[in-house]
């Protein structure tokens, strides 16, 4: 899985596989902010996927906080085909939908792990026609705990609406 790959490399290599822009960020922050470019955005060329920060005056910072967003991004843009005929969970997918919600503070929603995890998860989403009650059941969890581990984060919770938006189905809450 090539996408799992970009999620789990180092900084440095996502860095070297992105094209890196540093622009002068415009918003508030006084004088210092506009005088120098210290806003990144890092552009995966393999996938076209980007993201952004400018919540620093540090570029270092900037950068970091980028490459971190950009694998959010990529696992939440990112889909690989799955086959739901004798859908088995891999051990990545399997850990996520045994802790649930509960484990899932806002440090763990940063590691790349977490993002592969994720991104399995609407791989077999999407595979299920963004169906919470099938995806429920290929995965062996209810459909009220899915919905709860689909709408914690609010990120995934807004590309599980879009999801089910395109095929006409009502967003969850």
């Amino acid at each position: 899985m090539t996408r799992d790959r970009y999620i789990l490399a180092s900084d440095d290599e996502l860095v070297r596989q992105c094209e890196v822009d540093r622009y002068r960020a415009s918003g508030p922050g006084g004088q210092h902010r506009n005088k120098t470019e210290s806003a990144v955005r890092v552009r995966h060329l393999a996938t076209g996927v980007a993201a952004h920060a400018d919540d620093s005056r540090s570029q270092h910072e900037n950068k970091a906080k980028a490459v971190k967003r950009l694998r959010g991004a990529i696992a939440l843009a990112v889909r690989e085909p799955v086959v739901l005929d004798g859908f088995v969970a891999d051990e990545a997918l399997a850990a996520l939908v045994r802790g649930g919600t509960a484990p899932l503070g806002e440090k763990t929603r940063q590691t790349a792990g977490y993002w592969v995890a994720m991104a399995r998860l609407l791989d077999v989403f999407v595979a299920a026609g963004a169906e919470v009650a099938v995806t429920a059941e290929k995965l062996g969890m209810t459909s009220s705990q899915l919905a709860k581990l689909l709408t914690h984060d609010e990120p995934v919770h807004r590309t599980v609406n879009q999801y089910r938006t395109q095929r006409g189905l009502k967003p969850l809450r």
